[in-house]
């Protein structure tokens, strides 16, 4: 049996995908999120007791902190523990020496893509660990994901989610302000769709992100809250490594605007409607 703690967006679709499969034992904080699921544990400790490898998908560290000490109460010793959290680059180098004391394996797993990929098994995987205890959650990761890179070295998958979602949240910035730009100048939201996508804006954010755009439907697939979390994780880890990144500050107050207007739980594509709005 598989455990998997942690139901939001993505978390949901990737337990769902896994449940085709395999039999998963689930828990969340607020237990409704866990309707339609047949095994439903009362407790992080519950999953912990009766499930080998057990995935996380939970919203920041301070929340991967938290289950984990309750998980550490059980037995861990030879679990593996699969973290599909993007984690602060310092939190989770100490969740990799925290559970290696218990005798279990934990693999950072940080996931590119969102809810769609993710119930398709089409996400990017990244994986920081040993190469036994990947070599073990191998099956279940290659039915989430269809590209999966692994590295032994802690900390370096999480680096690299971080790296790509200031790189996503840039690239979302500047297409919304864009299109903007082409709809106050007297064209049409769908000709100025169009010729980005046969130029220059042509990319997977614009080809995950057209409908709603074209809808200003932002229901949430990744939300902007999530987004600004990791982009001050990415500010923290440039102020480690001693880089300026300019940037990553713009881009990262441009999509707090959502918090002063009560967005902030909407997909991140919402940032097309407040740059519009400006």
């Amino acid at each position: 049996m598989i455990g998997w703690i942690g139901l939001g967006h993505i978390g949901r679709a990737m337990a769902e995908r896994l449940s085709e499969e395999y039999e998963l034992i689930v828990w969340n904080r607020t237990i409704e999120k866990a309707k339609g699921f047949t095994n439903v544990a009362r407790t992080p400790e519950e999953v912990a007791e009766k499930a080998d490898v057990i995935f996380l998908s939970l919203y920041d560290s301070n929340a991967v902190w938290e289950v984990s000490q309750r998980l550490l109460k059980s037995n861990l010793s030879g679990k593996v523990i699969i973290d599909t959290t993007t984690n602060h680059p310092e939190k989770v180098l100490e969740f990799h020496e925290l559970y290696r004391n218990a005798g279990a394996s934990y693999l950072e797993s940080p996931v590119i893509g969102s809810v769609i990929p993710a119930r398709n098994g089409q996400l990017t995987i990244l994986v920081s660990g040993e190469k036994g205890a990947y070599e073990r959650a191998l099956p279940y990761l290659r039915l989430l994901g269809k590209k999966i890179f692994h590295f032994e070295e802690p900390g370096k998958a999480t680096k690299l989610k971080l790296i790509n979602n200031f790189v996503l949240g840039a690239f979302m910035a500047a297409l919304g302000e864009a299109i903007s730009l082409g709809e106050k100048a007297g064209i049409p939201k769908e000709e100025l769709i169009e010729v980005l996508e046969s130029g220059a804006g042509n990319s997977v954010v614009l080809k995950a992100k057209k409908e709603k755009l074209l809808k200003e439907d932002y229901s949430t697939h990744f939300s902007v809250r999530n987004l600004v979390k990791d982009l001050s994780y990415t500010h923290e880890l440039a102020v480690s490594a001693k880089k300026a990144t300019p940037m990553n500050a713009l881009v990262r107050e441009l999509y707090r605007l959502a918090f002063e207007r009560d967005l902030e739980e909407l997909d991140f594509s919402v940032i097309y409607k407040l740059l519009k709005e400006l």
